[in-house]
């Protein structure tokens, strides 16, 4: 098959436990590896176009809503359900299942027949997902059912519950996708499990620009857009099935045979889960803070003679968009990165060779400090022009683009660490220690909490912001501590002289792109200035970087875009 025979070039092979290592510290296999940087290029170019299709779907969202309550409930009604979407659809079901999956799979190319007690495990897991999800599914209805009954409920938050009714099955759909995407990433199979998350944004683009406009009302809007949630879930799923069934899959049930493959994957998803989904968990406490703390009426109090509301209406939207950009290149490259690495790092550990593990550890944390640095910087600069550009039209005014511009600063200042942690998680996974870094992360979850609650009176919304980008830096720091305790010492020296190169390298894109930003041509407020202010840095900036890291000597970049030998 030609997807299969193409996807195999992608997979991440060990790599020989007698490989030296080079001036660098990384072994000389690693970076010459044409398979594994192809593995990486291949997912974050799918994840690119997912990206890009997904500030679209932004843009017209901001275009319909602005920073309204309606806007803040539709937004965190979705999160609700997006938030399974990223735990599961970004390598917490992968990382629980594939090791199971790969024990009772054919190491060699066999008949398809003889690949059944892979599809009886695969059968069993989607069906006690599937079931489990239903139920929650249910009782979380019910719940929200019942809430629409107290008489107290304000309309806004009776439009929060009515939304987050309508999208809670997407949450099925998407997970039981997910494990489709799991059990093709199993097969050597990543093309189409990587664009999948593109039916979501198409989805919601052409509900956006084709069938919103047609709507007068703005709840109507916003309840025509969550049905269109559910209605990409069943794209997503449909568009894998048949490709799984092109493998040879069909859905075989035999519960004594699969109930305690299912019952390994059970146990070993609750700490994955959890230990993935901390910067996740994060920001949506962000969001539920924000919706209970924010006013919608100016000079509101929290209580009769009691201090005002910290946040204002829209804080909800704000936070939303400017957690979007972040992780754009959050997803384009940190999770692909960590995606790629797992499979090898995991099989570094199967061999007991830790040295390979510290080799791929090290290549991975200089690769995040040469994209992570840069992107935090550009991100910052940018951060008005880029919000003038996608968001600034229709309801979403001047004030809005303002208040979140200043949160797409504050969150970006925290890019290389977002991108470090899944990387660091994938190695604790690798060594099969599921404990720390759910540890690890219910300090941080504890960390953001009081931070946010103490942030947010004398920075509003923006201190909701901040304390996510501190809690990540400390869990990335401890992270790293307690991984190393584990597998010895890392090459330092590597990683230092990488994060000085990188930052000379930064510093001096930043100062080009800030005085490209002084120029006369993009100072004004039309679609082409605006446009320019957002291209022209961009593409200078990019090009002052490659440039310095010529200079400096800063060789990983040139390990990200080409396939000889370094």
């Amino acid at each position: 098959m030609a997807t299969g025979r193409m996807d195999s070039t992608v997979k991440a092979t060990a790599t020989d436990s007698t490989a030296g290592t080079g001036e660098s510290g990384v072994s000389a296999a690693s970076p010459s590896q044409p398979t594994w940087f192809a593995g990486l290029r291949i997912v974050a170019a799918a994840t690119l176009l997912s990206r890009v299709l997904g500030l679209l779907r932004d843009t017209a969202l901001a275009r319909v809503f602005g920073l309204t309550p309606i806007g803040d409930a539709f937004l965190f009604a979705f999160r609700i359900p997006n938030l399974a979407r990223r735990l599961f659809g970004e390598g917490a079901l992968s990382a629980a299942f594939l090791p199971v999956f790969a024990r009772v799979l054919p190491s060699e190319k066999t008949e398809h027949a003889d690949r059944r007690q892979a599809w009886v495990v695969a059968s069993g897991v989607f069906a006690a997902l599937a079931a489990v999800l239903a139920l929650l599914t249910l009782v979380g209805e019910g719940i929200l059912w019942g809430l629409t009954f107290v008489e107290s409920t304000h309309p806004e938050w009776r439009l929060l519950l009515g939304l987050t009714a309508v999208m809670l099955p997407y949450a099925v759909l998407i997970c039981l996708a997910a494990q489709v995407t799991a059990v093709l990433q199993g097969l050597d199979h990543f093309t189409v499990p990587a664009l999948v998350p593109v039916a979501l944004n198409v989805c919601l683009i052409l509900a956006a620009w084709g069938v919103v406009p047609s709507l007068t009302d703005s709840v109507d809007r916003a309840y025509a857009l969550a049905w269109c949630v559910v209605v990409s879930g069943v794209v997503q799923l449909a568009l894998q099935v048949p490709v799984m069934q092109r493998f040879g899959y069909r859905f075989d049930w035999d519960w004594q045979a699969a109930k305690g493959h299912v019952q390994e994957v059970a146990w070993a998803m609750a700490p994955v889960t959890l230990g993935l989904s901390i910067t996740q968990i994060n920001t949506f406490l962000d969001s539920a803070i924000a919706i209970s703390l924010s006013a919608s009426k100016a000079g509101a109090v929290l209580w009769p003679g009691g201090p005002a509301y910290p946040l204002q209406a829209g804080a909800v939207s704000a936070l939303y968009y400017g957690e979007r950009m972040y992780q754009f290149p959050l997803g384009v490259f940190g999770v692909a990165l960590s995606t790629v690495l797992f499979p090898r790092m995991s099989q570094h550990v199967a061999r007991g060779d830790m040295r390979e593990l510290q080799h791929d550890l090290t290549l991975g944390m200089r690769l995040v400090l040469t994209i992570g640095l840069p992107a935090s910087a550009g991100l910052m600069l940018l951060a008005t022009p880029i919000t003038a550009l996608l968001f600034q039209s229709g309801e979403f005014t001047a004030d809005d683009a303002a208040r979140t511009a200043a949160m797409i600063a504050t969150y970006s200042a925290g890019i290389w660490a977002y991108c470090g942690i899944p990387i660091l998680y994938r190695g604790f996974y690798a060594l099969a220690d599921r404990q720390t870094p759910v540890r690890v992360g219910l300090l941080a979850v504890a960390c953001d909490s009081f931070l946010n609650l103490t942030l947010i009176w004398p920075l509003a919304e923006r201190g909701l912001a901040l304390s996510t980008v501190l809690t990540a830096v400390v869990q990335l720091l401890v992270l790293t501590w307690a991984l190393q305790s584990r597998i010895g010492n890392w090459n330092w020296a590597a990683i230092r002289g990488t994060a000085i190169r990188a930052s000379l390298c930064t510093l001096f894109m930043t100062t080009v792109c800030a005085a490209v930003l002084q120029w006369p041509l993009i100072s004004g407020d039309t679609r082409t200035g605006r446009l320019f202010a957002v291209v022209a840095p961009v593409l200078l900036g990019i090009a002052s970087y490659f440039a310095a890291a010529k200079i400096v000597g800063l060789r990983e970049i040139w390990w990200l875009i080409r396939r000889e030998k370094p």
